[in-house]
């Protein structure tokens, strides 16, 4: 009977399994991504002072490469947040009172 259960499950397990194998993935690209973007930044300066770029052209990429940055931050900072809060309206949490 366990051997029936285990081959009925199989399809389950597996597409669990990869969705952890995507999901994992799909984390440490993420979190790996502020250090890509650093690099570039760096590049991207090394560019300028060596004349390769142009300033109009610098400033136009630093601007694309530092606001994501902080798209980036910023979804780190609302990922930190309160789960315990989440999918809850202020006004349903109410004053007691009201409801007496």
């Amino acid at each position: 009977m366990l051997l029936v259960d285990k081959l009925l499950l199989f399809p389950i397990h597996a597409t669990l399994w990869v969705a952890r194998q995507v999901n994992d993935a799909v984390e440490q690209d993420r979190s790996s991504e502020p250090e890509r973007i650093t690099a570039q930044l760096s590049e991207l300066y090394m560019m300028l002072e060596t004349g390769k770029i142009s300033e109009s052209e610098f400033t136009e990429r630093e601007h694309d490469l530092l606001d994501r940055l902080d798209q980036i931050q910023g979804q780190d900072v609302e990922d930190a947040g309160d789960p315990a809060g989440a999918g809850f309206d202020s006004e349903e949490d109410g004053d007691p009172q009201e409801h007496g």
